[in-house]
């Protein structure tokens, strides 16, 4: 692989939207439109097109083997599909629309720059659109594309994308979203998917590929907390390197560099810097989402979940954890039940003391006299853990703001969650 292909900034991003609202059709025709499909893939969907007597290719057979199996009863969370441009690579989160499937979106959602909704241009924005903006919303997603499909179906109009755009921002007022862009598109005809469409001359903006090899995401990362959890300590058994000790990890936030004054947490022990190691050799600065190996001036005793952190800057260390969990499991939780909480490198012990109330995905109205929780609800909880957490809340840092819970007699993870500010 050439340098500059390594060095190429890589988009996540999810795609939501109802069963018909073309979904499928829109990741073919990016596929398809930037020349991203082996041909015999292509072929394939040739030959399936023309046997059901179509004149144009289907392109939701790209991404439409996963729609089979779904409806088989298999269980599949997300489909990944991966594919790039000379500008970005990305990777493409396809999730599954019905209400049953929100912790396959939560899932696919979690890692993503962005998240891009397709609305029906005849039905506007319906349930589904809104529980998924609230999800998206929820997950700290910076950014929210909302694709306004089928506009060959409403004769390009203006006013219909008008109405949509109107509808979505009276609704979206409520979220917790910093970006949000509207495009009109035709999936199925290729209108500002790829290319400008020549149908919708009064349309002033970008195509979406366009917008999703622009969109700034440098931002997105938190450079101000440094947080560094430590993954694992390398101490090589060589002569060369008889003496190295160096602690390797993927910083989650924040800038580090040689002679930086860090304290490590939780034994709160302080030192400086003295390298940052990487695979291609010592750097002078490091920052999320890299992976490095760092060594400090002192010997300290330093283990997996322990973190490297800004002396002046730290975590707040907490046990009893106000968080917003997305329920993964088919049974829900039984009282006192232990759990393995996992956080950033850190594993510990964990119970849910007490469920604060429930969130109607689709009215985003709070459920408190109903502590029950199934598979998909979304609740506010507090945890209490039997060593404290090195945590920020999640709406700061999404990556030292999220937890995950293992059920410890069956080793299922059973949900995962967002910590909240404390009030």
């Amino acid at each position: 692989m050439s340098e500059t292909n390594q060095n190429i900034q890589l988009l996540r991003f999810t795609t939501a939207g109802s069963v018909d609202d073309g979904k499928s059709t829109l990741i073919g025709r990016l596929l398809y439109d930037s020349k991203s499909i082996f041909e015999d893939q292509l072929d394939a969907v040739k030959r399936s097109s023309e046997r059901k007597g179509l004149e144009h290719i289907e392109l939701a057979h790209l991404t439409d083997g996963l729609k089979d199996e779904r409806e088989q009863g298999i269980t599949i969370d997300v489909a990944y599909r991966y594919f790039a441009t000379p500008k970005r690579k990305f990777i493409i989160a396809d999730t599954p629309g019905h209400i049953q499937y929100t912790r396959n979106m939560v899932t696919g959602a979690s890692t993503a720059n962005l998240a891009l909704i397709l609305v029906d241009a005849r039905k506007g924005v319906i349930e589904q659109t809104k529980r998924h903006s609230f999800i998206a919303s929820l997950l700290q997603i910076p950014h929210v594309i909302i694709c306004v499909n089928k506009m060959d179906l409403v004769d390009y109009s203006e006013e219909a994308f008008d109405k949509v755009v109107e509808e979505y921002k009276e609704f979206s007022a409520k979220l917790d979203v910093k970006d949000i862009r509207f495009i009109p598109i035709s999936a199925l005809k290729g209108d500002n998917v790829v290319d400008k469409s020549e149908a919708m001359s009064w349309y002033k903006g970008e195509t979406l590929l366009n917008t999703l090899e622009t969109i700034h995401i440098d931002s997105d990362h938190n450079y101000i907390d440094c947080r560094f959890p430590v993954q694992t300590v390398i101490r090589p058994h060589s002569d060369e390197y008889h003496d190295y000790r160096g602690y390797a990890g993927r910083i989650s936030s924040g800038i580090f560099k040689p002679g930086d004054e860090v304290t490590v947490m939780p034994s709160g022990f302080t030192s400086k810097i003295k390298s940052i190691d990487t695979f291609n050799g010592p750097v002078e600065e490091a920052f999320p989402p890299m992976s490095v190996t760092m060594t400090l001036e002192d010997e300290i005793d330093i283990s997996r979940g322990d973190m490297i952190v800004r002396t002046n800057n730290k975590p707040e260390a907490i046990q009893d954890v106000d968080v917003m969990l997305c329920w993964l499991n088919n049974k829900g939780p039984l009282p006192r039940t232990k759990y393995t909480l996992k956080h950033t490198t850190n594993e510990v012990k964990a119970m849910i003391k007490d469920v604060l109330y429930k969130v109607d995905i689709n009215s985003l109205h709070r459920v408190e006299d109903d502590p029950e929780i199934k598979m998909n609800d979304i609740v506010r909880v507090k945890i209490r853990t039997t060593k404290p957490l090195l945590a920020d809340p999640y709406n700061r840092n999404r990556i030292t703001g999220s937890i995950i819970l293992v059920d410890d007699s069956t080793n299922e993870t059973v949900a995962a969650g967002m910590i909240m500010n404390r009030n």
